[in-house]
């Protein structure tokens, strides 16, 4: 019987044989000297080793040097992607909304506030009423602040000591609009009240053993100093992911700002309204103006975190690190609406951008947001992979449900306007500041407007409340594929090598995509 090669090596011990392993590391992948600028598209992530379900893989990441997002989803600061809508929804599954400056500094402090306000945890300032209130002034409350519980206190101040609680029950049948709250509130004797000290899951388990809206925190001498709602309660236990702050519990929220000197008198609203982090916009961040602007922010809000950017080069993102910024945000003329690339002959490829810089930011500690060119949950892994901590997205989340805008139909298509903030439509936006997008391109004094980006639709996505869970669960799924537990882990084990990949030919482009059918119907997600 004539032997064969199995019978006298097993695989694995032929596998050891090999010199090294299959595919290419980041670095060789990377090597500009031998294949130039690569976008996402130009490689793949090779497949690794299986030993554990999807939903065991962890997406939390770091969005700035003090700020962790459980998933890596940023929305980013466009007139058609984020409002407080937006942001709130992000927020509550896991990643963050950065609010656009396009707009008024008053309404872009309104718009952080709403974020704010929304899962409040504990309210520490809620909204108190007086005993002689009439049922007509609380209906009239209602109309205006969009809820009809009110904690009574003795002389309609906070802190003040509590007398009871009118909610809309109490109001909603009773046709005397004049009747004071004294005569139809919860007297203070019968309430469940927390003491203070309480904290918020010991509060949260008592609105659920008694069943009703409102928990009041007292003090020994029956001040009230905060509250509990059940609706945040019921928040929570909806979205377990989501992004709050360590200090309020109340969701995290960002906005962008401009370099000009109008834009430190914005800041000071945002930072009133609650602000978490500030994203310093600009097409080309490597400016003086920028430099400025950081260095400014860091001494009158040094616990403010700093986003900066956008770079595309180690040499752009040097000179920021430098000045202290706490992430970094990278792309230039990557976008499905930019097109600063094919008018300015500025930019680089958006994989080489993400892992040159990612890799020199890596050194300090600053982690680094992949900022353009995202347009399938492939291309968040590879952003990844490449070192980027988040992936900011504008048409991959524009045309949902919660960015601004209408609906309109076209060609039996439910579309929504997407625009890119260097359009000549969102350059000639004007508000009483100022213009955002003339301020992000360097233009404000230009007589002729130069576009960089252009105007557009996109079709209805529906709700970012199952878009992003079809993000989350396809990012878990990814990394399982290539064998690592964690976005962290995905980003280590490519920085030692043993993450592999593989350039990919046009041809082998087309073969990857879906091809030789007549027709097919390609439904992302159900």
């Amino acid at each position: 019987m004539v032997a064969t090669k199995r019978d006298y090596r097993t695989a694995l011990e032929y596998l050891e044989t090999f010199k090294k392993k299959d595919g290419l590391s980041v670095s060789e992948l990377m090597d500009s000297d031998v294949r130039g600028g690569l976008t996402y598209n130009d490689f793949l992530v090779l497949p690794g080793f299986v030993d554990f379900p999807a939903s065991s893989v962890h997406l939390q990441t770091k969005l700035t040097k003090k700020i962790t997002l459980n998933t890596p989803f940023v929305s980013s600061p466009m007139d058609t992607v984020t409002e407080s809508e937006m942001a709130i929804y992000m927020a509550l599954n896991g990643g963050i909304g950065i609010i656009h400056h396009n707009c008024t500094p008053e309404e872009q402090a309104a718009m952080v506030k709403k974020v704010k306000s929304f899962e409040n945890g504990f309210i520490n300032a809620p909204v108190v009423i007086p005993p002689e209130t009439t049922v007509a002034e609380v209906k009239a409350m209602k109309e205006q602040l969009g809820f009809s519980g009110f904690p009574v206190t003795e002389n309609g101040t906070f802190p003040g000591k509590l007398l009871g609680l009118v909610t809309s029950r109490d109001v909603q049948f009773l046709e005397d609009d004049s009747v004071a709250v004294s005569d139809i509130m919860t007297k203070f004797a019968d309430l469940t009240t927390g003491h203070k000290g309480i904290t918020l899951s010991e509060g949260n388990q008592i609105l659920r053993d008694i069943k009703k809206g409102k928990l009041l925190i007292i003090d020994d001498n029956n001040n009230l100093v905060s509250m509990l709602s059940r609706t945040d309660l019921m928040k929570n236990e909806n979205y377990p992911l989501a992004s709050k702050s360590a200090t309020t519990k109340q969701l995290l929220c960002g906005a962008a700002i401009g370099t000009l000197p109008t834009d430190r008198e914005r800041l000071s609203l945002l930072v009133e309204a609650g602000l978490d982090v500030v994203v310093i916009d600009s097409s080309q961040g490597n400016s003086i103006f920028q430099i400025e602007m950081l260095e400014w922010i860091k001494k009158t809000y040094p616990n403010l975190e700093v986003i900066a950017g956008n770079v595309a080069t180690r040499e752009q993102a040097a000179n920021l690190i430098q000045h202290g910024c706490d992430g970094l945000r990278i792309g230039m003329g990557t976008g499905s609406i930019c097109i600063t690339q094919e008018v300015m002959a500025c930019g680089r490829p958006q994989a080489s951008a993400v892992y040159n810089v990612c890799k020199f930011a890596e050194e300090f500690g600053v982690p680094c947001i992949a900022d353009g060119g995202i347009q399938n949950i492939g291309h968040i892994t590879k952003a990844v992979a490449l070192g980027a901590s988040c992936v900011m997205m504008g048409g991959m989340l524009a045309g949902t449900t919660e960015s601004p805008g209408d609906y309109f139909y076209r060609d039996g298509k439910r579309l929504k306007v997407y625009r890119g903030m260097g359009s000549i439509d969102a350059m000639q936006k004007t508000g009483k500041k100022g213009n955002a997008s003339t301020s992000r391109y360097f233009s404000e004094s230009d007589k002729v407007l130069v576009a960089q980006g252009v105007s557009g639709a996109v079709v209805d996505k529906g709700s970012i409340n199952k878009f992003l869970p079809y993000l989350y669960n396809g990012l878990q799924h990814s990394c399982q594929d290539i064998g690592v537990k964690s976005l962290i882990a995905l980003k280590e084990e490519s920085a030692k090598g043993n993450v592999r990949f593989e350039y990919r030919t046009a041809s082998a482009q087309l073969e990857g995509g879906v091809h030789d059918l007549h027709s097919y119907e390609k439904r992302l997600h159900n």
